[in-house]
């Protein structure tokens, strides 16, 4: 209604007007929810939701305000519903910025699952070719197979178990030591490749008193030149009926698995001193150039006379 009062012109505004901003306030506002909850996947209409909920917080807040104290004037009202309004938008941004954390932790993930594919691709291809060069007439390429092996076994811990079973089962191949006694030179160009194989067996095992993965080691059978296994840690070993010349050295191993040198031939002098059997430790049948003492080893079961 108007009132003229000293001349001048005072235009007074029914209250009941200002609960129409309240009501489109929460109309705009139940809109932007709506709109979140149908097309919440799309930034634009997130954005456009956002701008809806933002001028409905303005409506609501400011059009409350001046409805509960008629006395506020606009521009208190707008300071208050601009306070709302902002919230709004600063719940926006939260929304925002972390929607952009996902999508950049899900496409690390992504880049991170792609490199490890291919990573275990490249690896695969290079020991496939490995145990193919194995094959090889030349002595000095199946050394660079063995050493590619023992490389793919360094990178990929998961491949050390097969790479140390393609070892042991190159050495159990039949093998003839060269006979010194016929003038034949103990270097033969296949005896280098085995020490190698032989070598390269026990740096790949972990030392005693590492907390390391505990590898078996299956020689059946092989024909071995200075097996030297001091200091390492294996799990169990298989050297039944094995032919090992020169010294054999297992002197500090430790053995947490079963080890069975059944019906084995030492020609060289077996040093065990320090080792350690936690498990059973077969010597049936084994043939000595020179017993060991069985004081000098720590057997974990009684069974353990030297066969």
């Amino acid at each position: 209604m108007n009132d003229h009062s000293n001349g001048g012109t005072i235009i007074a505004v029914d209250n009941g007007w200002w609960l129409l901003g309240p009501g489109i306030g929460g109309f705009v506002v139940a809109l932007g929810v709506l709109g979140f909850g149908m097309l919440r996947r799309r930034q634009a209409v997130v954005l456009t939701g956002t701008v809806l909920l933002a001028m409905g917080a303005l409506l609501l807040v400011g059009g409350g305000l001046l409805v509960a104290d008629p006395k506020a004037g606009l521009t208190e009202a707008l300071k208050t519903g601009g306070l709302g309004a902002g919230s709004v938008v600063a719940l926006y941004a939260l929304w925002l910025n972390d929607r952009r954390r996902q999508v950049e932790e899900q496409r690390q993930r992504l880049d991170t699952s792609r490199a490890e594919h291919d990573r275990e691709r490249v690896s695969d291809e290079r020991f496939a070719k490995a145990v193919e060069l194995l094959g090889h007439e030349a002595d000095q390429v199946r050394v660079g197979a063995l050493h590619a092996l023992a490389g793919i076994a360094r990178s990929r811990p998961e491949y050390a178990q097969t790479v140390l079973d393609i070892y042991c089962a190159y050495l159990r191949r039949p093998f003839e030591m060269p006979d010194e006694k016929k003038g034949e030179s103990r270097y033969s160009r296949e005896g280098e490749v085995r020490r190698s194989a032989q070598q390269l067996i026990r740096d790949l095992l972990p030392k005693t008193g590492a907390d390391g993965p505990r590898y078996n080691l299956d020689l059946m059978g092989a024909t071995l030149s200075r097996l030297d296994l001091s200091g390492r840690l294996v799990g169990g070993m298989r050297i039944q009926d094995a032919t090992l010349h020169r010294v054999t050295h297992l002197d500090g191993a430790e053995f947490h698995g079963n080890v069975y040198l059944t019906r084995a031939t030492f020609k060289g002098p077996l040093n065990w001193d320090g080792a350690r059997f936690h498990r059973r430790c077969g010597l049936g049948g084994v043939s000595w150039a020179q017993r060991p003492d069985p004081a000098k080893a720590t057997f974990s079961t009684p069974d353990q006379p030297c066969g």
